[in-house]
């Protein structure tokens, strides 16, 4: 990982939590991790944490730094993962919206695209986020698909974010791929 330039999304899901240790792992790996919060994300998991853990600045405004964030963002970076993806960033993406740096982010990053979804299990079974999953495969980004559990509102089901450990093997993994340059 030594040298990859990785960009991670966080959306607003309670999971954004774990993307702490998955940032932690991939700049300890020597990965230059860049992270872009969604302003729900901010109020799970502070941006400090994961400056402290990246070692660089957290982007979360569309109209901060630089005169296009998200062309001179996504032009950086390698891969683009987003943990978790939530049910409203997974809408986002798989129609083409682009209303945050996030969203505007994914629609100019032109590399491979991971999300790693979180939500509700009732809310993962839903037919349009389903729908929305598969229109996202189609697109060639790779869907780390949640695992069964407990989920932080007590009920038990499908819709856990995977591991840092699985996502990070999943970011290797492409990494290590030869062709970086289809999605």
């Amino acid at each position: 990982m030594t040298g990859r330039e990785i960009l991670i999304g966080v959306s607003g899901g309670i999971a954004a939590y774990k993307t702490a240790a998955l940032v932690s792992r991939l700049a300890q790996a020597g990965a230059g991790v860049t992270v872009v919060m969604t302003r729900s994300a901010t109020k799970l998991v502070g941006p400090k944490t994961f400056e402290a853990l990246s070692g660089r600045p957290v982007l979360t405004r569309i109209f901060d730094r630089g005169s296009h964030p998200h062309i001179e963002t996504a032009a950086r970076a390698e891969l683009l993962c987003i943990a978790p993806a939530t049910a409203n960033i997974l809408a986002k993406t798989a129609c083409g919206l682009a209303d945050d740096l996030l969203s505007t982010i994914y629609l100019a990053f032109d590399g491979p695209v991971l999300m790693a979804p979180a939500m509700n299990y009732k809310m993962w079974e839903k037919h349009a986020v389903q729908r929305n999953v598969a229109q996202l495969r189609a697109d060639g980004v790779v869907i780390i698909d949640p695992e069964d559990g407990r989920l932080s509102c007590g009920s038990t089901g499908a819709g856990r974010m995977a591991e840092p450990e699985e996502i990070f093997q999943a970011i290797a993994e492409r990494l290590s791929n030869n062709d970086l340059t289809s999605v």
